[in-house]
């Protein structure tokens, strides 16, 4: 997993959940302190490009996976992008590569290298979870609806004294919103 922001650290505590072995890559010594204190492996791209199965970015950074990691990938390697931006992964280095391409089926293609290798690529590098699925779970967009609604709710009641500023949420509020959500999960 490239990056251990928000959306890294999530996707890779799902990833580590369900018996996987993760290898995070960071650039961000904070980011990768983080990860490595939360018992994760970390190393640079360059080193993971050619021990991992599955390549997913997750930073919202321009060229995270570029032509020295394709060149040296496993054969059936799959890769994809959650994170903000479809520049993570650099698909023209990846075609550069590639002596044929084909689509397998929606939103996975086969890119057979010119070695004879065969790579994988989700969604033509866009958010995965929105571009090849549907889009984030209820279990989270109920959450998030929740949260704008008692926002929405708050500045009806209090708006007239705000200045024309962007507020965060309060952890009140936070917390309040989990404890429905834990009572709502039993």
């Amino acid at each position: 997993i490239a990056g251990y922001g928000h959306c890294g650290k999530g996707l890779a505590n799902r990833a580590r959940g369900m018996g996987s072995n993760v290898v995070i890559t960071e650039i961000d010594p904070l980011a990768a302190l983080k990860a490595h204190m939360d018992g994760f492996r970390v190393m640079p791209m360059d080193e993971a490009a050619s021990i991992g199965d599955i390549f997913c970015t997750a930073t919202g950074m321009k060229d995270v996976i570029v032509d020295r990691h394709f060149s040296v990938m496993k054969e059936g390697a799959i890769i994809c992008n959650t994170g903000h931006y479809d520049c993570e992964i650099n698909i023209e280095h990846l075609e550069s590569q590639s002596q044929s391409v084909r689509t397998i089926r929606s939103n996975n293609e086969e890119f057979t290298m010119t070695d004879g290798r065969q790579l994988f690529l989700l969604a033509r590098g866009r958010l995965v979870n929105l571009a090849a699925a549907e889009g984030h779970p209820s279990e989270v967009m109920d959450m998030s609806f929740a949260n704008q609604f008692l926002s929405l709710c708050l500045l009806a009641s209090e708006g007239k004294g705000y200045d024309n500023l962007v507020y965060d949420i309060t952890h009140q509020q936070d917390s309040d919103l989990a404890g429905f959500k834990l009572a709502a999960e039993g």
